[in-house]
């Protein structure tokens, strides 16, 4: 006979295309489940990626220009006659501190374009640039693919995917202590992001206790952990209301500008697209960009 293997955290936390492997769940204190990695995986620099690569965020002018950069990026599938190219010499960037909207019909190439800048599928061509870090240039430029996306790329889904028998705190703090910081400081660093996102009331509750946008919230917060460089956005409002689904736009330009992230939502949301400066409209494999209204996000 066997017996059900209790998924870990690490396997419990993402869709599989993000999943880590490797990690073992252990315990620090009564119901605290923390995460144990090896000695040296701190999350300073991160595999491939220089300490200070980023810029002082306290001295104006000395980050990079663009959070990210794309250049004739290029992503085919399949060979022969049954080849469907679904990106075809994408160009795009996005500053630090700026919020992108990423628009377009379904089948588009948005899915396979979020995919790629998230380092999920490989390119079939282009390059990739985060800060002044060149990840991808007509193949992968970095050791480790895993590394690049619990370090440097923060991500917010449709649905939360907050892992049920975490608390809030412990949902935030994973991602810090699947990079090697100590349990403790990396609950520390949590409370701080729930308090900034105005959820730090609900810090102990278990996600089934939580609105729609209390979880989205939480979402955005475990997406900012290790202060990214990008967060990738796909579809974040789809499941709010009016009210909520500008709500956590306006927490997004916020969380952007005091951390200096680039951020780029993917969206039909008729809801919130006026609300972008700049919008990249994605047809048939290819990008444009456009200037948006721009419309004040009060509150």
């Amino acid at each position: 006979g066997w017996t059900r293997r209790r998924p870990s955290v690490v396997e419990a936390k993402l869709p599989p295309d993000h999943a880590a492997s490797g990690d073992q769940d252990h315990r620090d204190g009564p119901g605290r489940p923390g995460i144990h990695r090896a000695p040296g995986a701190g999350i300073s620099a991160g595999a491939g990626f220089p300490a200070g690569a980023w810029g002082n965020p306290d001295l104006p002018g000395t980050g990079p220009t663009h959070g990210i950069r794309i250049e004739g990026l290029r992503k085919r599938f399949g060979a022969g006659d049954t080849a469907v190219d679904a990106l075809k010499g994408v160009d795009l960037a996005v500053a630090p501190g700026e919020v992108i909207g990423l628009i377009g019909p379904s089948g588009s190439g948005k899915s396979t374009l979020l995919k790629c800048l998230g380092a999920v599928i490989e390119p079939s061509g282009g390059r990739m640039t985060l800060g002044e870090e060149v990840i991808y240039d007509e193949g992968w430029r970095i050791p480790d693919r895993r590394a690049l996306r619990r370090d440097k790329i923060g991500f917010v889904f449709q649905a939360p995917y907050l892992i049920p028998f975490l608390d809030v705190t412990d949902n935030v703090a994973l991602p810090l202590m699947l990079a090697g910081q100590a349990n403790g400081l990396a609950r520390d660093q949590a409370r701080e992001l729930l308090s900034a996102l105005d959820v730090s009331h609900r810090a102990r509750a278990l996600p089934a206790h939580l609105s729609g946008g209390e979880q989205q919230r939480v979402a955005i917060a475990r997406a900012l952990a290790n202060r990214p460089p990008v967060i990738l956005a796909d579809e974040p409002t789809a499941p709010l209301d009016s009210e909520r689904a500008l709500g956590v736009i306006r927490l997004l330009n916020q969380m952007a500008r005091q951390y200096q992230t680039a951020v780029i939502v993917v969206t039909h949301d008729e809801k919130i697209i006026p609300t972008f400066r700049r919008l990249y409209h994605i047809r048939d494999g290819r990008t444009q960009e456009e200037v948006g209204e721009g419309r004040t996000l009060a509150g």
